[in-house]
């Protein structure tokens, strides 16, 4: 009876933990070094995602009924998780940087936003830039031709000047 009251309390913490998610990531961490688990998990840390290692059973029985669901077809052998809150592309692109190094992390699949993709598809969301970059990009872009512009203007002011 303490075993499976044991199982439900680690259910309850993944749900707890997928609750509020706006990305997961599962990834096939086979073949990795001690020392390389330990720097992927530094740098999940540093950007604010969670990577834990749970029993597929356990996993799948916490995302029953949620917008996460799908990736249970994708439960089986060793499976970590990667669940990110605030910036949905922190997971998959820490895990994409780390896969760039080394050929043995394998994407399973993903959620996004509610929007499920498999392993290519995730790996193509990790390699987007951080929110941060890309809106910095937009606003170059909108600043380009505004001071185009300006420059064009003040040259047919001083124009009309002389």
């Amino acid at each position: 009876m303490a075993n499976i009251d044991a199982k439900k309390g680690v259910v309850e913490e993944i749900k707890g933990k997928i609750d509020g998610a706006s990305s997961i990531a599962l990834v096939d961490y086979r073949g990795l070094t001690v020392e390389q688990d330990t720097q992927l998990r530094r740098e999940m840390r540093a950007a604010g995602v969670e990577y834990k290692v749970y029993k597929n059973t356990m996993v799948n029985f916490a995302i029953k009924g949620t917008e996460f669901e799908e990736l249970s077809k994708h439960l089986e052998g060793p499976t970590a998780i990667a669940i990110s809150y605030s910036d949905a592309t922190a997971g998959p692109r820490v895990l994409a940087n780390v896969a760039k190094s080394n050929d043995k992390l394998e994407f399973k699949a993903g959620v996004v936003e509610g929007t499920y993709y498999d392993a290519k598809g995730i790996e193509a969301i990790g390699n987007i830039a951080p929110r941060e970059e890309l809106l910095g990009r937009l606003l170059g872009s909108f600043k380009s031709p505004i001071s185009s512009f300006a420059r064009v203007i003040k040259q047919i002011a001083e124009k009309d000047a002389e």
